[in-house]
């Protein structure tokens, strides 16, 4: 078995892949994490999906080609430029809705139904709010969270934000974890019934 071999890309991948190239995006999800979300989204018929960190459509390309046609997910990014970006890849597609808005602000405000799954790759659900942010999550729900492996881009002490964060997941009593050394470093938690 050879995981390197992605059979399965969305098609608008490419697309999004060569716009991000060309505008210097430097912060793309890893395609093994696409493959990782797809699949757990694909488990959840009619689901409710959220993402924190749109960044320019990756990922969520990825978890909407796992979708199918009654499931729903909002994904949130601070940045309007790459919302704009990103809002053009998916604008037809009903099921997805795309905020610019801070997601701290947003975490703090929501008040709809709770989630089938929360992938968390911005600060805002996975360093900060992160108590509201699991809160949000579904029993049998899952939480997905990747670059726990040292990245280049990390900058001095971002280690031990990361090993802090780790330990605190650990102690909750309310979700089972497993711990992955695959791709960018993956944490998948299940809320337990």
């Amino acid at each position: 078995m050879k995981d390197s071999n992605i059979t399965d890309i969305p098609k608008i991948y490419s697309e999004i892949e060569r716009k991000s190239n060309e505008i210097g995006f430097t912060m793309p999800s890893d395609l093994y994490v696409g493959t990782l979300l797809k699949t757990l989204v694909s488990s959840k018929p009619k689901g409710h999906f959220l993402e924190l960190g749109t960044g320019i459509g990756l990922s969520l390309s990825w978890m909407v080609d796992g979708m199918d046609a009654e499931s729903k997910i909002t994904s949130i990014d601070n940045d309007p430029k790459l919302v704009a970006i990103a809002k053009s890849y998916f604008e037809q597609d009903k099921r997805v809705e795309i905020l610019n808005i801070d997601g701290t602000e947003w975490i703090k405000n929501y008040s709809g139904k709770a989630f089938d799954l929360i992938f968390a790759d911005a600060w805002p659900g996975k360093y900060s709010e992160i108590d509201e942010t699991l809160d949000l999550i579904k029993p049998g729900g899952f939480y997905i969270i990747d670059d726990m492996l040292a990245q280049p881009n990390w900058p001095d002490g971002h280690q031990e934000i990361v090993d802090q964060f780790i330990e605190y997941l650990e102690t909750r009593k309310d979700f089972n974890l497993t711990k992955m050394n695959w791709s960018t470093g993956i944490i998948i938690a299940t809320k337990i019934y």
